[in-house]
C-alpha cells in the first residue's frame, strides 16, 4: 500500500512537469509531442481556435412600467441586470473573488497552480476546481453562446469534464487578460454568474433573494450569494440550510485569507435568513398588476415596434433579452377605477364578459382598458382573452355594435350634406326587403328578409335630433338608404372602427344594411376610439400605450406612433357631438349624466339582448362599456344561457346578483357613469364643446319638384329622382277626387334626402252623424193658425 502511494506520487510529480510545460508551450506556440495522447490532441485541438474571445451582450431583463413609472411586468429569458462594478458592494467583490480566485488580482491568465491541480483531477474523470476566476468567466460565455444559438454539440462542448475543455479556456482566457482589466473581468463575471432559481448576476440575485441592490449587500449576503455560484441549486429559496451551510464555509475562507476577521465572520454566520424578502416575481404578463394592458403593450412591442428588430421573433427576442426600459402611457389610477368598477357590479365568475376602455382622444393614449375577468388563467373567472381587442393582438372575437353604429350614419349623412332636421316617417315595423340601397358599386335590393322594428313611441316622423335621442331604428335605416352604404361603412373606418377578426369592413358590408345596427363584431377598443374621433374635433389618432422605450446603453428607440389624422371636417364633427347629446339629456343615456360635466354619447343594444353598450365623451376622454353574454364553450356557461334564452333580457346574474335588462342602458348606469365619473374628477383639464355652425346642421337643401297634373304614382317618381324619401297619406279633399293627388307634405325648399308625404284623396270628408235624440238642424215651419 505504501509502495502504491510513492508510485501515486511519483506519477503526479512527472505529470505536473509535462502539463506545465505543455500548457506554457502550447498555450503559445504549436504543440511539438506529449505523452499523453489526449493532451496533445487537445493542445492541438486548441491551436484552431480563434484567441478572441467573442461575448455577445449578456441577456437582461426588459421592465416595462406604468404612467407613473411604476413596474407593471418583467420580460426576461435570464433575469440579468447589469451593474458596473461601482454599483457593486465592497462585501460582494470581496466574498466572490475570496471563495473562487483569491489571487486573482495576482496571477495572469491563469493561477499554474491551481489549473495543474484541476487538469490532473479532470484527467481522472474527477470534477475539480482551480480555473481562475478569468476562466471561469469564458466558460460562461462559452455555455451563454451555446444556448443562444440552440448548437447542442457546442453545449455539449462548452461542459464537458476533459482536458481538452480545459486548454481552450485556458487559451480564451489569455486573450481576455490582454484586453480587459482585472476589475473589467471581475464585472463581467458578477453580471454574468448565475445564483439560482431564475437569478443572473449579481444585481437580480440581491433584489430576488434580499430585496436590496447588489451596492447595498452586507458580509452575510455577499457571502451567500458568492457561495451560490458553485452550486446554484443549493440557493435559499429552494434549500435554505444548504445556502446557509455554504455561505458559512465562504466566510470561514475569507477569515482564513484574512479578508475579514473572526469576529465578522462569527457576526456573519448569526444572521437569519428572512425568506419573506424572496421576491417570487415571474416573467410575463401573466404575473402583472394589470395583466391585459401589460399584454396588449407586449403585443404592440412585437407586432408595431420595428425599431426592436425587422421581424415579430427578433422583436421577442429583444424584448426577452434587450434589457429594455418600457415606459406605457396607461394611468393606473384611472386604470384601477375601472377594474374597480367593473368588479363591484359583475364578477368573474358571471358568465357575461364586461369591458370599459377608456381613451384620451386628443392623444389616442389609452388610459384604462379594464375586464371583468383580471386574471389570466384557465381557471373559472380566468381568461388569456383580452375583450378589449381583437385577435390579431391577443383578443376574442368581438361584440355586435349596436345602435351605436347609428354615429357612422349621421357622420356620413352630415358629410354629404343632410341636415340634422332631415325627416322620415318611421313606422313601428318595417320589412326592407326588396327595398333598393346603393353601395360603391352601385344600387343593389335587399334580398333577404330584414325586418326592423322599434318601441311604440317610435312611430311618427322624426328628424336626426330625435331620431338619435330616442336611438329611432327605422329613422337611421331610411337615412342609411338615402346616404348611401359606401359613405356609410367607410366613414365607420375612416374614424377608426375595426373588426375584431379582422374582415374588410367596406369590402364586406357595404352590401348589409343591418350595418346601421351594428351588426358586426368589432373590438371595444376601436368602437370607442371612433367615437374619440368625433370628441376630436374629427382628427382620429390610433390608439397608443408605449410613451418610450430606453435601450440598455441608454439609447432612445421609437414607438408607434398616435398618427393622428383629420378624417372628417371639424364643423360635421361639432355637428355631431352637438346632437349626440341628446341620448345623454334626452333619450336612451340619461343614466349616464355626470353633474358639472357636459358629454355626448350613445347607447347600443345587440338584437335578441346578446349584448349591451354605452358610450359617452367629452372633448377630452372618451369611455365605452360593453356588456355580453359569453359564448365560450365551458359547460356552466352554455348550461346557463340554455336556459336563459333571452340572454340579458331581464335576468339576474348568478354571482354578482346584478340585476340586467338587455339594453344599453345597463352599461351606462351599472360601468359607465361610474367609472367616468371618477376619472374625469382625477383629471386636471376640461374642455367644452365647440359649437356648431347653423349652417352645417341645416344641410343642403334641394328644390321639390312640382307635382302638378301628375297622379300620385308619377309624383312618387319624380320625388324619389330628385334624391327625396316618400310616404303616402291619405286625406280628405272636397275638390280632388278620391284616389287623386291632393299635393305633398313640402313644397319649395326641403332638407335634403328628406321624406316627403304624398298626400291622396279619399274624398270629401263625410257629414258628421246625428247623434239620436237630438233636434233637427233645422226646425220646421210652423202650421197656419200655430203660434
Amino acid at each position: 500500500m505504501l509502495l502504491g502511494k510513492r508510485l501515486y506520487s511519483l506519477f503526479m510529480f512527472l505529470a505536473l512537469s509535462i502539463l506545465s510545460g505543455v500548457l506554457v508551450a502550447g498555450l503559445m506556440m504549436p504543440a511539438f509531442g506529449m505523452a499523453a495522447d489526449s493532451a496533445r490532441s487537445a493542445v492541438t485541438g486548441s491551436n484552431d481556435l480563434p484567441t478572441e474571445l467573442e461575448a455577445p451582450p449578456q441577456w437582461q431583463r426588459s421592465v416595462l412600467l406604468d404612467g407613473d413609472g411604476k413596474p407593471m411586468a418583467y420580460f426576461y429569458d435570464q433575469n440579468r441586470i447589469y451593474v458596473g462594478l461601482a454599483q457593486i458592494s465592497d462585501n460582494m467583490k470581496k466574498a466572490q473573488v475570496g471563495i473562487e480566485d483569491h489571487r486573482f488580482y495576482e496571477h495572469g491568465a491563469l493561477d499554474l497552480t491551481g489549473t495543474l491541480r484541476a487538469l490532473v483531477s479532470t484527467s481522472q474523470g474527477n470534477t475539480q476546481g482551480g480555473s481562475s476566476l478569468t476562466q471561469q468567466y469564458v466558460r460562461m460565455v462559452l455555455i451563454d453562446k451555446a444556448e443562444a444559438s440552440g448548437d447542442k454539440a457546442a453545449q455539449m462542448a462548452a461542459k464537458e469534464n476533459t482536458i481538452a475543455r480545459k486548454i481552450r479556456e485556458l487559451r480564451y482566457a489569455i486573450s481576455v487578460e490582454k484586453k480587459f482589466s482585472k476589475d473589467q473581468i471581475l464585472e463581467f463575471y458578477l453580471n454574468m454568474a448565475y445564483y439560482g432559481d431564475g437569478a443572473y448576476g449579481v444585481e437580480a440575485a440581491a433584489k430576488h433573494y434580499f430585496g436590496v441592490s447588489a451596492k447595498d449587500l452586507d458580509l452575510a449576503q455577499s457571502a451567500m450569494l458568492a457561495g451560490l455560484v458553485r452550486n446554484p441549486n443549493s440557493n435559499p429559496a429552494r434549500s435554505e440550510a444548504a445556502a446557509i451551510s455554504r455561505r458559512n464555509d465562504v466566510l470561514d475562507r475569507l477569515a482564513s485569507l484574512n479578508v475579514i476577521t473572526p469576529a465578522d465572520a462569527a457576526a456573519a454566520k448569526a444572521v437569519p435568513f428572512d425568506r419573506t424578502k424572496i421576491n417570487n416575481q415571474r416573467p410575463g404578463c401573466a404575473n402583472s398588476t394589470f395583466p391585459f394592458v401589460c399584454e396588449y403593450a407586449l403585443q404592440t412591442l412585437i407586432q408595431l415596434t420595428p425599431s426592436l428588430g425587422a421581424t415579430k421573433q427578433e422583436r421577442l427576442q429583444r424584448v426577452y433579452r434587450g434589457g429594455l426600459t418600457i415606459k406605457t402611457q396607461i394611468d393606473p389610477t384611472a386604470q384601477k377605477i375601472a377594474q374597480n368598477k367593473i368588479k363591484k357590479m359583475i364578477s368573474a365568475k358571471d358568465p357575461v364578459k364586461a369591458v370599459i376602455v377608456m381613451i384620451e382622444p386628443k392623444t389616442g393614449l389609452i388610459r384604462a382598458m379594464a375586464q371583468n375577468r383580471q386574471e389570466m388563467g384557465t381557471g373559472k373567472g380566468q381568461t388569456y382573452y383580452n375583450y378589449a381587442v381583437g385577435k390579431d393582438m391577443g383578443g376574442s372575437d368581438g361584440v355586435q355594435g349596436g345602435s351605436t353604429f347609428k354615429m357612422f350614419v349621421a357622420a356620413a349623412a352630415l358629410s354629404n350634406g343632410f341636415g340634422a332636421r332631415t325627416s322620415y316617417q318611421v313606422p313601428f315595423e318595417k320589412d326592407w326587403k326588396g327595398e333598393t340601397f346603393t353601395n360603391c358599386t352601385g344600387p343593389f335590393v335587399q334580398g333577404g328578409k330584414w325586418r326592423v322594428t322599434g318601441s311604440r313611441s317610435e312611430v311618427g316622423t322624426f328628424d336626426m335630433w330625435r331620431g338619435t335621442a330616442m336611438s329611432v331604428n327605422n329613422y337611421f335605416a331610411a337615412l342609411e338608404q338615402s346616404v348611401g352604404m359606401c359613405p356609410v361603412v367607410n366613414m365607420a373606418v375612416n374614424l377608426g372602427l375595426k373588426s375584431a377578426i379582422g374582415e374588410d369592413i367596406v369590402k364586406k358590408y357595404q352590401w348589409y344594411p343591418s350595418f346601421t345596427l351594428g351588426a358586426v363584431e368589432v373590438t371595444p377598443l376601436s368602437l370607442v376610439n371612433a367615437y374619440a374621433t368625433m370628441a376630436n374635433r374629427g382628427v382620429r389618432c390610433d390608439p397608443v400605450i408605449l410613451k418610450s422605450i430606453t435601450a440598455a446603453d441608454g439609447t432612445s428607440l421609437a414607438v408607434p406612433s398616435a398618427k393622428c389624422t383629420q378624417v372628417i371636417q371639424a364643423g360635421y364633427a361639432d355637428a355631431i357631438n352637438k346632437i349626440f347629446q341628446g341620448p345623454i339629456y334626452n333619450g336612451t343615456l340619461t343614466g349616464a349624466q355626470i353633474p358639472g360635466y357636459r358629454l355626448a354619447g350613445k347607447t347600443g343594444t345587440v338584437p335578441d339582448n346578446k349584448a349591451a353598450w354605452a358610450i359617452a365623451y367629452t372633448p377630452d376622454l372618451a369611455v365605452g362599456a360593453v356588456i355580453s353574454y359569453d359564448n365560450s364553450p365551458v359547460k356552466s356557461i352554455k348550461k346557463f344561457w340554455k336556459a336563459h334564452p333571452g340572454y340579458l333580457g331581464g335576468i339576474k346574474l348568478p354571482y354578482s346578483h346584478t340585476w340586467l335588462t338587455g339594453y344599453g342602458s345597463d352599461a351606462g348606469r351599472k360601468l359607465l357613469r361610474p367609472a367616468m365619473a371618477a376619472a374625469l374628477a382625477d383629471m386636471k383639464e376640461h374642455t367644452q364643446f365647440t359649437e356648431p355652425t347653423a349652417s352645417v346642421l341645416a344641410g343642403d337643401s334641394v328644390a321639390v319638384p312640382s307635382c302638378a297634373g301628375l297622379g300620385p304614382g308619377s309624383c312618387r317618381a319624380r320625388l324619389t329622382a330628385a334624391g327625396f324619401a316618400t310616404y303616402t297619406k291619405n286625406v280628405f279633399s272636397d275638390t280632388v277626387p278620391a284616389g287623386g293627388l291632393v299635393g305633398t307634405t313640402f313644397s319649395g325648399q326641403a332638407p335634403k334626402g328628406s321624406s316627403i308625404g304624398v298626400l291622396i284623396s279619399k274624398g270629401p270628408k263625410p257629414a258628421a252623424p246625428t247623434p239620436p235624440g237630438s233636434p233637427p238642424a233645422t226646425q220646421p215651419a210652423l202650421p197656419p193658425g200655430k203660434k
